[in-house]
């Protein structure tokens, strides 16, 4: 795989600064969260003065990779935290680099004096005024923290190694999606040398479900709708469904995988309602259609395979509107029926 990254300039720009923040998307997953942890240790063992801070909670589910919480929330933050990243001189931005996503991290990440960087894998993004070291190659960005110890000379500990594991399993479905690559299970090797067990992470990130998701799960997967003749699936989660399994918002994290489980299925959407109403809109495909297009027609991004956007209309609305789009991509690049 050609190299994409300018890995001695990053090496570099790390090196100089002394006080580093580190921060992710909102609505954190397991990419965002095990390279951040996973980065945060890189950094200490270079004698830096770092700090994760967050636009929202870690997930009940990924806290095993943050025991010691040493992310923190922006609406936890202390005077102390706010001064502390006022006065640091580097912001370092992991696993996006769009707005939208930074949350209500962007609005100190504008005001920032500091040098701004961004480690990150996916294709669509905005500029956000930082230093980009992207590879769009790259199954997940937690691939790309590995790349980076290297680039700055430091060993993968076991805790390294946990943490990147996490990132990198979690972002290509334990090593089952199309983006997956042989250098994917050098760099799974490098880490199982380094200390993680994949049996206890595999555990830790799939088998600690709580009823409420399991709930969650049921009631959402009996709402399916299918289209064209059963190659495209769609369902939704409404805020009165979370409430009514006991499910927590990071519980609706990859249900929407389970709709390509079904035979014959192309592609896949999830419509996620959020506390202001505003829906989120999830795609999956495993065919021509590119779901990075389908999302930047609604202001998102991501994958081929996989991305996501946000839209404020009505929950009918929304829903016609993601079933037309996906509908007319299908007949564009698919040739299926359109009913």
């Amino acid at each position: 795989m050609q190299n994409t990254i300018d890995w001695r300039r990053f090496a570099e720009i790390v090196r100089s600064a002394s006080k580093i923040i580190l921060t992710i998307h909102h609505r954190p997953d397991g990419d965002c969260v095990g390279s951040a942890v996973a980065m945060r240790q890189i950094l200490l063992q270079l004698g830096k003065d770092v700090r994760i801070m967050t636009p929202h909670k870690t997930p009940p589910t990924l806290t095993f990779l943050d025991p010691n919480q040493y992310c923190t929330a922006l609406e936890d933050m202390t005077d102390e935290d706010i001064r502390w990243m006022q006065s640091a001189d580097l912001f370092f931005v992991l696993d996006t680099s769009s707005w939208a996503q930074l949350g209500e991290m962007a609005t100190p990440f504008r005001e920032s004096s500091a040098k701004k960087i961004v480690l990150d894998h996916h294709i669509k993004g905005d500029d956000i005024g930082a230093v980009r070291f992207i590879d769009p190659n790259a199954e997940a960005t937690g691939a790309l923290v590995v790349q980076a110890a290297d680039a700055l000379g430091m060993p993968l500990t076991a805790e390294i190694a946990q943490s990147a594991f996490v990132a990198l399993a979690a972002d290509t479905g334990w090593f089952r999606f199309s983006s997956v690559t042989p250098e994917t299970f050098r760099t799974a090797a490098k880490l199982v040398e380094g200390g993680t067990q994949p049996d206890v992470m595999y555990r830790e990130m799939y088998e600690q479900e709580s009823l409420g998701r399991i709930r969650l799960i049921g009631r959402t997967l009996s709402k399916t709708e299918t289209y064209s003749d059963g190659h495209f699936l769609l369902t939704w989660i409404r805020l009165e469904d979370f409430e009514a399994a006991g499910a927590r918002s990071s519980d609706s994290e990859d249900i929407i995988n389970m709709l390509l489980q079904v035979r014959g299925s192309k592609m896949a959407v999830l419509i996620s309602e959020l506390k202001d109403k505003t829906f989120k809109i999830s795609f999956r495909s495993r065919c021509a259609v590119d779901c990075s297009v389908l999302a930047a027609q609604f202001g998102g991004g991501g994958h081929k395979k996989a991305a996501g956007a946000s839209l404020s209309l009505p929950f009918e609305q929304t829903k016609q509107t993601i079933v037309e789009a996906v509908m007319k991509a299908l007949e564009e690049n698919e040739k299926l029926p359109s009913a």
